[in-house]
Formats: C-alpha cells, sequence, structure tokens
C-alpha cells in the first residue's frame, strides 16, 4: 500500500472512530447502541452509543410479515416488546437494493432475527431458491403452530404483489 493510500484509511477509520459506528478496511465493525423505534417485525431503530441519529436496521436474514398485513402488527408488537429501549450489539452484514443496512441485532447475545423465526414472528428470508439462514426454525414454529402459523400466512413478498406496500 501506498503511502496516500494510508493515510486516507487511517484519515477514514479516525472519523469513523468517532461515532461508535463503522466499518475498517471494508469489514462491518459490531458496534452498540439502544433501541429506540420498532417499525416492524424486521426494522427497528438504533441510537449509536455516544449519541446521534439513531440508525435504521433491518434484522438480516428474516422476512416478518407486512405491517398491515395479517399478524403484521403483532410481529412489531413482539419485536419491540424483546428489544424497545435496551441496548442492543448491532453487527453489520451489508446494505440492501434499497440502501437499508442489513444486520444481525443481538439483546443479550441472543440474535433477534433467529428468536423472531423461532417463535413464529417471521419467515427465514428465501433467495432464489435457497431456504435461508433459519430455514430449520421456521419449520420448527410451523410444525408447533406457533405465531403466524396459527394463521394461514402468505409471504409478504406475495402480499405486497398482490396488494402493493402498505405506505
Amino acid at each position: 500500500m501506498n503511502w496516500r493510500k494510508t493515510i486516507r484509511v487511517v484519515m477514514v477509520l479516525a472519523c469513523l472512530g468517532g461515532t461508535g459506528v463503522g466499518w475498517a478496511a471494508g469489514v462491518p465493525q459490531p458496534w452498540g447502541g439502544r433501541v429506540t423505534h420498532v417499525t416492524d417485525g424486521d426494522t427497528l431503530w438504533v441510537r449509536p452509543p455516544r449519541g446521534g441519529k439513531p440508525r435504521q436496521i433491518r434484522l438480516d436474514g428474516i422476512d416478518a410479515p407486512e405491517i398491515c398485513q395479517a399478524y403484521g402488527a403483532v410481529a412489531r408488537d413482539r419485536l419491540a416488546q424483546q428489544v424497545m429501549g435496551r441496548p442492543v450489539r448491532v453487527v453489520p452484514r451489508r446494505h440492501d437494493d434499497y440502501g437499508r443496512l442489513l444486520a444481525r441485532v443481538d439483546l443479550q447475545g441472543q440474535d433477534m432475527g433467529r428468536w423472531m423465526v423461532l417463535h413464529g414472528h417471521a419467515w427465514s428470508h428465501r433467495y432464489r431458491r435457497l431456504p435461508g439462514p433459519y430455514a430449520p426454525l421456521e419449520a420448527l414454529a410451523r410444525g408447533q403452530h406457533l405465531g403466524l402459523w396459527q394463521l394461514p400466512a402468505e409471504m409478504p413478498r406475495q402480499f405486497r404483489q398482490r396488494h402493493g406496500p402498505c405506505h
């Protein structure tokens, strides 16, 4: 690495270090914060520990019902009951096509995406023909008729195709 590039990297890291949130050398860095708002069953807002504006986080690996869909408000409420006002650890994974930060969010070491699927409040996010990271947990919840599996459940993607977005 040449010295100019090294200086640029050091300056970027110094700037990011002041926010408590950053990406070092392209690798997402975990950070902590407090949950200030829960929008729906897979989206929440976390304020970094040093203050500033809360950041929108979408739970990676899950797909919860749309807020206007059957069980949507229940899924949001269950996530809010778990995390609202509590300190969490955010492990960034990537940004989606809409620019949203996809991350794993842990509460006292417990993965909230995993928790949502295990308790029947969300699906394991499918991509193409892959069943998603939490597929075995989804099968358990479905087999026990937990949460949304008590209803005729329609995947959010299919719901949006039939009805459009909620907002």
